[in-house]
């Protein structure tokens, strides 16, 4: 994993911390009876949603830089994975049939990301895609005047770009619930990569947990290179 992947990839885990905590709380302030005064008094709501929308923006921009290091990276090409073929097909299978076996059988290359791992990555970024724009819609929602403190372009702008989640998920209620469920779902994602990582550390003995932090695995030596050497 490149340098630029490595960042990318712990600036989107503390941003998706502080994004799922003050979306908790924005949805249901579940710690202002701990302040002794009125938390309209302390802002907490306001800073709540600050927080929420500073770092909606740092997920996005980074969502987006995955998305084009997908095309165009130097290092590797995710989009290549993605392709149906039958190669990525077979290598998609090989790898599902190892983590539910528990590995015991191992009939793909992993020196490099694979198929799996690649569309189960995907997944990923698809749902943040739609965090975008369902939570920009929720935004510009609040904005009832039709301007905000940049212009009139800025609320007529998200309008353009989000109207289209009111009439595909039923108005603003359902746009809510769908902001809202995408979360679970980005939760239930990241705990499956954490568990699987941490699987293909164990069983593979590769040193996987080491990529996003050293950007490097160990690979064992195949029984026909040690025969050349």
């Amino acid at each position: 994993m490149t340098v630029t992947m490595r960042i990318i990839h712990w600036v989107t885990v503390l941003s998706m911390i502080i994004a799922v905590v003050t979306g908790l709380y924005i949805g249901h302030p579940y710690y202002q009876t701990f302040i002794a005064d009125p938390a309209v008094d302390k802002y907490v709501m306001a800073w709540n949603r600050w927080w929420h929308f500073i770092v909606a923006i740092i997920f996005d921009v980074t969502a987006i830089l995955v998305g084009y290091l997908y095309f165009f990276s130097r290092f590797e090409k995710p989009y290549k994975k993605l392709i149906p073929n039958k190669q990525n097909l077979v290598e998609f299978w090989e790898v599902l049939l190892n983590l539910i076996t528990l590995n015991r059988r191992k009939k793909f290359d992993s020196t490099h990301s694979d198929s799996f791992n690649t569309v189960f990555f995907t997944v990923f970024h698809l749902l943040l895609v739609l965090m975008l724009f369902t939570g920009l819609q929720l935004y510009v929602h609040a904005l009832a005047s039709g301007t905000s403190s940049i212009g009139a372009w800025w609320p007529a702008m998200l309008h353009l770009v989000t109207d289209w989640t009111l009439y595909v998920f039923g108005g603003n209620m359902g746009v809510r619930y769908v902001h809202h469920f995408c979360m679970y779902l980005i939760l239930m994602w990241v705990i499956f990569h954490i568990y699987y990582q941490v699987w293909r550390t164990i069983f593979w003995q590769e040193g996987d947990i080491a990529i996003v932090v050293g950007g490097s695995k160990f690979v064992k030596e195949k029984e026909e290179d040690k025969k050349q050497d």
